[in-house]
């Protein structure tokens, strides 16, 4: 293995047996030893369940590699099999470096022992001695930040408590490769923030960091690059933004698949009358779902995906005299001119954006919904876009406006048009969904006005 090439995964993979009934167990482990004693052929009392399948990667050092993939992917199978806590059926994983894991909350602490003593325990697996520990306990006390829950046992901690203390331990130790596994998630805002901190400087440290979790925009931030896990297997792996993207891609499939099956069994049920009479027709997607992702034919094709009832034609910005304009100034009007067509009669619409910057952190999301739900609550009897009706083959074009207070970069603008079925996000399904709509770019006249940071707070001194 490369001097360089910290984790090396491959050809890995992971069996479990799956018995019907527990006496088939024993069915098993006597059975078909007797038939091959006998001449016969052996049978099986068993079916295979292959959490993973055939899965090969590998990381270097200083690098952050995300897994992403729905609940039973096999993220958890993986992350355990290079960790060394589960074996696999066959394949390797070769690591080098000292390894500090946060798999399952609370995993490697007895909750007989105290917080301390838990502390104690950890560091010894980790290869670290009693001196040592001595000398970082301060630090991973502070971090954990519980107080005088320190010296109770762990089995009176709450689930945030376990966590800042797990976590606290792991990354005080400086590992060589840190695997978090979704643990993060049942912290409070705040520690998720030192958390992300913390391992931000672990990375500028060299450390290599393996992270499982469901939040797309951490996986993007966060790593340079993506493992999606479909069914145990590598459906994508690449830059964290693309392989992010087929994720997104895959959800939005799996999810229209579900929903047409209920719509199937709905429309069954009332003796086949047509779901269309509601003005949306279900089932007429251009990607079926079920039929995998599309054959991309150029690259505005693979940044687009949606149900197809509807679609963006164009995204464009303008100035505040309606000019095509893509540099703007704080303090400028940006208008953003989304041009869209329906296939079919239906009202429930909402025309929507999303703006990220070139780091790929999302800025703002913002809908015609957004506004309908504001015009409700508070009655002022203005139009709502939502109850338009929109007819099959019609162009049309929606003008989101805003004042300009972002910082200096280049931004992206993501389109989207969706049926909304309750006016309030509630029952959302994407018709068209494009990455990359458009672009637009924020200068400063630093001799005029100044801000730094991504957005501008308008902050006024007083003396």
């Amino acid at each position: 293995m490369s001097s360089d090439i910290v984790i090396k995964v491959e050809n890995l993979n992971k069996c479990y047996q799956i018995y019907d009934q527990p006496r088939d167990r024993l069915k098993q482990f006597i059975l078909p030893g007797v038939q091959r004693l006998l001449g016969y052929p052996s049978k099986n009392f068993y079916q295979e369940f292959w959490a993973v399948r055939d899965v090969s990667f590998d990381v270097r050092k200083g690098e952050a590699v995300g897994i992403i993939g729905r609940n039973g992917s096999g993220k958890s199978t993986l992350l355990q099999m290079i960790t060394g806590t589960l074996s696999p059926t066959s394949g390797t994983v070769s690591t080098q470096g000292r390894i500090a894991a946060l798999l399952e909350l609370g995993s490697g602490f007895n909750p007989s022992f105290t917080g301390r003593e838990n502390v104690y325990l950890n560091g010894a697996l980790l290869g670290f001695t009693r001196g040592q520990i001595d000398e970082k306990f301060d630090a991973i006390a502070g971090f954990a930040d519980i107080g005088l829950h320190l010296d109770q046992p762990v089995k009176t901690y709450s689930s945030g408590m376990m966590l800042r203390l797990a976590f606290a331990v792991q990354v005080q130790v400086e590992p060589d490769i840190l695997i978090i596994d979704e643990a993060l998630a049942v912290g409070d805002a705040l520690f998720q923030k030192r958390c992300f901190q913390r391992i931000e400087k672990l990375l500028s440290n060299g450390t290599t960091l393996l992270f499982v979790s469901h939040d797309q925009e951490s996986v993007r931030t966060l790593t340079n690059r993506a493992v999606f896990l479909k069914k145990g297997k590598v459906a994508a792996y690449g830059a964290s933004s693309d392989v992010v993207l087929e994720y997104r891609k895959q959800l939005h499939l799996d999810e229209s698949a579900y929903f047409s099956d209920v719509a199937k069994q709905l429309s069954d049920k009332a003796a086949k009358t047509s779901v269309a009479a509601s003005g949306l027709v279900v089932g007429t997607s251009v990607l079926n779902a079920g039929e995998g992702l599309p054959v991309a034919t150029s690259r505005s094709d693979q940044l687009s995906f949606g149900d197809g009832e509807a679609k963006i034609l164009k995204v464009e910005t303008l100035d505040l005299d309606g000019v095509a304009a893509t540099v703007f100034y704080p303090g400028d009007m940006i208008r953003i001119k989304v041009t869209c067509q329906s296939a079919i009669n239906t009202d429930k619409l909402n025309v929507g954006v999303r703006i990220r910057n070139k780091e790929g952190v999302k800025i703002y999301s913002w809908g015609t919904l957004n506004q309908d739900i504001a015009e409700r609550a508070g009655n002022s009897g203005g139009e709502i876009f939502w109850s338009r009706q929109a007819t099959a083959g019609e162009i049309f074009e929606v003008e989101l406006e805003m004042q300009c207070s972002l910082g200096v970069n280049l931004y992206e603008i993501q389109g989207s048009i969706s049926y909304e079925d309750t006016p309030d996000y509630a029952a959302q399904r994407i018709l068209h969904w494009v990455d990359e709509a458009s672009f637009f770019q924020v200068l400063m006249r630093r001799e005029e006005y100044f801000f730094g940071g991504v957005s501008d707070l308008k902050m006024r001194a007083r003396w």
